[in-house]
């Protein structure tokens, strides 16, 4: 063991002496595996970072809710689209019976989704806004974090009240510094709504589900404003799963309840979906694994050339040291020293190879972070791989040189010029 830590010592130095004494001809053939390390832990990096955003944003909507829609998130290949267009709409008044009924539930909510509309404020305009009416428990349900103000009262809620709560951007691009948002009136479809509270900032969303460029407001406001299931309203009915509850037993209550409130016939299909963020998380998951994938192909193509240049290194290393290595068998050194010798050596320059690819990954993920505000995380799993990649690649590529080496004859090495 005290050899082989020996052994693992001497060639450690030996590799800095070859980076020092050959500082050009090292520097280029290690830039091929910091090239390819950076290529591959920078493709994992940004598609763990993507997911984690994406994942993060799904995660807003609620782990412990089912969503009883008209369409599901996820389709098969083969389903007849039409049957889920002839569904009937979640009705207010199914989201009345279903809080009264299902005894599984912790809260449960209404909301209606629109895209693409305009609100004012004394002559400002702002288009493509997304509007939120939501029932009082949404907010119970979802944990809106608020800079200012409230959120909707029960009796608000009820009433179909005029009043909205704005995202953070809608209400910095709305109004101007010197006026409150709070207590002023917005125009929206056509009506004035009195801002009641604002949100605080979430920041950009890959799925485009940050709060800061919508509007909330009752959805008894909503109701008197939208035709649903036409205008490309579609009401959500959310049921929030109580402490201890499984996401299962929930389902088959609520599958239960509605196909009574339907009147469907046991052999009947359900004219609705139950819809849980299980569903696209699963989903997410395996796009950024074929991302990952095609990320390691593509960067593999540079390991390869990497590779290349750490064997390059170590058979003009061999030969450099062809005599010294006929002088240690000549002391006695035994084979396997000199394979162990020159193997590490070849692991050591590819690690410091590798390390200097991370450090590139790291930078890039600095200046994209600052220039584009999309946070790029470079994850210690992600640098663990980076070493052990190179490691592999660094073993790899010193097989041949350090089996060359430890094959010669102790005269011939000698003598060799």
């Amino acid at each position: 063991m005290r050899l082989i830590v020996k052994i693992i010592i001497e060639s450690f130095h030996a590799s800095l002496r070859e980076l020092w004494n050959n500082k050009l001809r090292t520097f280029l053939s290690l830039l091929g595996i910091s090239i390819g390390i950076f290529c591959v832990i920078a493709v994992m990096a940004a598609v763990d970072s993507m997911e984690r955003n994406t994942k993060q944003s799904i995660q807003k909507l609620g782990s412990d809710v089912i969503f009883i829609g008209k369409w599901p998130w996820t389709f098969s290949n083969d389903y007849p689209w039409w049957k889920y267009m002839n569904r009937p709409v979640a009705k207010y008044d199914e989201y009345r019976i279903l809080k009264s009924k299902i005894k599984s539930a912790n809260e449960v909510a209404m909301s209606v989704r629109l895209e693409g509309k305009t609100t004012s404020f004394e002559g400002q305009s702002l288009e493509e806004v997304g509007v939120l009416g939501v029932t009082m428990e949404y907010g119970t349900i979802m944990d809106m974090d608020f800079s200012e103000g409230r959120y909707f009262t029960q009796l608000e809620s009820d009433g179909g009240a005029p009043v909205a709560i704005l995202g953070y951007d809608v209400a910095k691009q709305l109004f101007p510094r010197s006026v409150n948002p709070v207590g002023s009136y917005v125009t929206l479809f056509g009506t004035k709504l009195l801002v009641v509270g604002i949100l605080k900032k979430e920041g950009e969303s890959l799925l485009e589900m940050s709060n800061d460029n919508l509007i909330y407001t009752t959805f008894n406001f909503i109701k008197t404003k939208v035709r649903f299931d036409g205008d490309g309203a579609e009401p959500s009915i959310l049921v929030q799963a109580k402490e201890g509850v499984a996401l299962d037993v929930l389902g088959d209550e609520i599958r239960g309840h509605m196909r009574a409130l339907r009147r469907q016939d046991p052999v009947e299909e359900d004219n609705f979906a139950l819809n849980r963020i299980s569903m696209i998380t699963s989903f997410i998951s395996q796009i950024f694994g074929a991302l990952n994938i095609a990320g390691i192909i593509i960067g593999g193509f540079a390991l390869l050339v990497g590779g290349f240049g750490i064997a390059n290194i170590m058979f003009v290393s061999v030969r450099e040291r062809t005599n010294l290595i006929g002088i240690k068998k000549a002391l006695g050194a035994k084979n396997y020293f000199i394979l162990l010798e020159f193997l590490t050596e070849s692991i050591i320059l590819s690690v410091i190879g590798g390390l200097f690819g991370l450090l590139l990954v790291y930078l890039s993920a600095l200046m994209a972070s600052g220039a584009f505000g999309f946070e790029l995380i470079l994850s210690s799993s992600n640098m663990l791989r980076g070493v052990i990649i190179s490691s592999v690649i660094g073993m790899i590529a010193g097989l041949w040189p350090a089996f060359s080496a430890a094959r010669l004859k102790p005269v011939d090495a000698i003598r060799f010029k």
